[in-house]
């Protein structure tokens, strides 16, 4: 009988355990608990390198440690400054790092917007914490078979979320190719993360020329900040610039 392997993440020690150990009851699951987004990431690791991968994640909506960000992936200000980013900030990175694993949203409400955004970063199911193990269960080997799960009562919401969202994307794609090929740059630049400086020793400008073109990016994005732009550039696809061999 092959088991399921499900890591518990979830910083609140008496629900991880207790829901750990109801799990284990069942003959085809094995679980393991963590108490934070680093702590996850760390037991992910040691999994892979022991040739005994995990399958599924249940990671706490609510989860409380902050996440490292990967290294080609510099976190979103906007998610940064939501103070519920933990939880869906893991998704992300588990998607990135570990793209075989399948993760489920652990929530203690249902929430169309922040389930939308758990769909976006890459979980297959939002579940409540107070349904019952049958239920969990259910969503578990479902997402196994490539299945998303969702609470009927939210579809509605989350699929007017999405569509809002992609409206929102296209509004800042059409924004972000107004850019020219040089101001594209210093956009993947400030995405990465680099200041004035770093941005002219990396594109081999004068700050002077740097500022201008960061200028114009902010106007044509329609923004006030680097922040905001970041933000915009992100939910238009824009990836960092390849920081490779590069230093600030």
């Amino acid at each position: 009988m092959q088991r399921i392997r499900v890591l518990v993440v979830d910083d609140h020690r008496i629900f991880a355990e207790s829901l750990a150990a109801a799990l284990a009851v069942e003959q085809d699951v094995e679980v393991a608990a963590a108490g934070s987004g680093p702590a996850a990431l760390r037991t992910l690791e040691r999994a892979a390198a022991d040739g005994r991968r995990f399958d599924v994640l249940l990671i706490d909506a609510d989860l409380g440690a902050a996440v490292p960000a990967a290294a080609a992936s510099p976190p979103d200000p906007a998610a940064a400054a939501s103070a519920a980013a933990g939880g869906i900030a893991l998704v992300s990175r588990v998607r990135t790092d570990h793209p075989e694993v399948r993760t489920v949203v652990l929530a203690e409400r249902d929430d169309p917007r922040r389930a939308a955004a758990a769909l976006q970063a890459g979980a297959s199911g939002w579940v409540a914490k107070e349904s019952s193990l049958s239920r969990l269960l259910h969503v578990v080997r479902g997402v196994l078979r490539g299945e998303t799960h969702l609470p009927p009562a939210l579809l509605t919401g989350v699929l007017r979320e999405l569509t809002a969202t992609r409206r929102h994307r296209t509004e800042s794609e059409r924004l972000v190719e107004s850019l020219t090929p040089r101001e594209h740059e210093v956009l993947r630049c400030m995405v990465a993360g680099l200041g004035r400086k770093a941005v002219a020793e990396r594109l081999y400008l004068s700050p002077h020329t740097v500022r201008t073109h960061m200028q114009n990016v902010l106007g044509k994005l329609g923004v006030h900040s680097t922040l905001a732009a970041v933000a915009l550039a992100r939910k238009a696809g824009v990836g960092p610039a390849d920081l490779e061999h590069v230093t600030s």
